[in-house]
């Protein structure tokens, strides 16, 4: 089975135990996205949903954000991994926002990969879930984790890996391959033990024999 085919498969199959998908991070509007997004490195979905709750309620406004001083807004979001950075990425980027952009989030890769802490993982999240635009497929541990192990590609960097798995996916399922791919591997395919008695794609993946 070429790649193309077998893609096609692991959709059919992934969209069919898994028909009701949505990003796991809470948001109202594009600037929380980004902002939940930017938390959420290395950081539980769960947790990261935890510290939005009351942020969200806080910080309103971009502007809110953006004039919110440093120290506090660090404390604010204290208990995520690498939060000062995080924190620092997260007004800087309403800063400019505002400064470029009029208080919108852009609806452009180029455009949001000019936020400070902002990759094109992040950006295609946001393109997606937020507006429905796909330029690119999100590649977060789970979606590299899976590619790797199905066989679709044999890098390790997720730029090169999103450049394969555009290659063999429908441009309208890119934005659909990140959620299928994450769900599957938060239920299934984990990374210290894969369940295959569980797995949909057993049968065609080449990886099944790890224990």
């Amino acid at each position: 089975m070429d790649s193309r085919k077998m893609m096609a498969v692991i959709i059919k199959r992934l969209r069919k135990e898994y028909p009701e998908l949505h990003s796991a991070l809470h948001y109202r509007n594009p600037f929380e996205l980004l902002v939940a997004t930017i938390l959420s490195a290395q950081t539980t979905d769960a947790h990261v949903n935890k510290v939005t709750e009351n942020l969200f309620e806080k910080y309103a406004t971009v502007r809110d954000y953006a004039e919110a001083a440093s120290d506090q807004f660090t404390r604010d979001v204290s208990s995520v991994n690498f939060y000062n950075n995080k924190a620092g990425y997260i007004q800087a980027s309403a800063k400019m926002i505002i400064e470029r952009f009029g208080g919108r989030v852009p609806k452009t890769m180029a455009e949001l990969v000019s936020l400070s802490g902002v990759a094109r993982k992040t950006a295609n999240i946001i393109l997606y879930n937020a507006f429905g635009i796909s330029e690119g497929i999100a590649v977060d541990t789970h979606v590299r984790r899976l590619a790797g192990r199905l066989g679709v590609t044999k890098h390790g960097d997720p730029v090169k890996i999103e450049q394969d798995l555009m290659v063999i996916t429908p441009e309208a399922e890119w934005g659909e391959l990140n959620h299928l791919l994450v769900a599957h591997g938060r239920a299934v395919c984990r990374a210290r033990k894969p369940m295959h008695d569980k797995c949909v794609l057993v049968d065609i993946c080449p990886s099944r024999y790890i224990r």
